[in-house]
């Protein structure tokens, strides 16, 4: 018998994101998801390694990969849509479990409980670290849209800064001082000497 998981998995590449604003370079799902999780095991690794907290950056990192699959069924729901009101959430929210759901039934059933636990069962620590990672991508997509001087990322990076500095995590706020500033540079301004 053939499965279609991996096949649904693959198509995150043609969904686009940030539908609703003027981008210089587009982004997909597939890309952000690959970002996110680069992000969410960072994250994972600086809460673990820098502040003795007690967490799987592999588990988190896992997770963070399959974060936006429901999108495969869905599409990328701009978010100004996606959060108007909490009858609009609740129900979105009703609609990506059912699209997780369709997506784990595409597995053998041996490896369903597996999935399920990456998919539908990222709870506590590993789900507000994988948030936050979803919202510093945002963040850097802000920051690398400004630098080609394109202002329509402009209200979207102050308002994901601030959402970030709410979070009050440590972990969040040691990744934006020791790596966002690389970001806002150009190649030839990142240090290539790595002493």
């Amino acid at each position: 018998m053939s499965y279609s998981f991996f096949a649904f998995i693959s198509r995150m590449k043609n969904i686009t994101r940030w539908s609703l604003m003027r981008n210089s370079a587009a982004e997909n799902v597939q890309e952000h998801s690959h970002m996110v999780s680069v992000i969410a095991h960072a994250l994972a690794v600086i809460r673990r390694d820098v502040f003795d907290g007690s967490i799987d950056p592999g588990h988190v990192t896992a997770c963070a990969l399959f974060h936006d699959a429901s999108e495969i069924f869905t599409g990328d729901m701009p978010t100004p849509i996606k959060y108007f009101n909490s009858e609009l959430m609740s129900a979105y929210k009703d609609v990506e479990d059912a699209a997780l759901r369709k997506l784990i039934l595409a597995l053998p059933a041996q490896m369903r409980p597996a999935y399920e636990t990456l998919l539908l069962s990222a709870n506590g620590d590993v789900l507000v670290i994988v948030k936050a990672a979803d919202t510093l991508s945002a963040y850097i997509k802000c920051l690398e849209e400004l630098s080609t001087g394109n202002l329509e990322f402009r209200l979207a990076a102050e308002q994901s800064l601030q959402k970030l500095r709410a979070l009050n995590m440590p972990e969040v706020d040691y990744f934006i001082e020791h790596f966002i500033p690389a970001f806002e540079m150009t190649l030839d301004e990142l240090d290539f000497s790595f002493e």
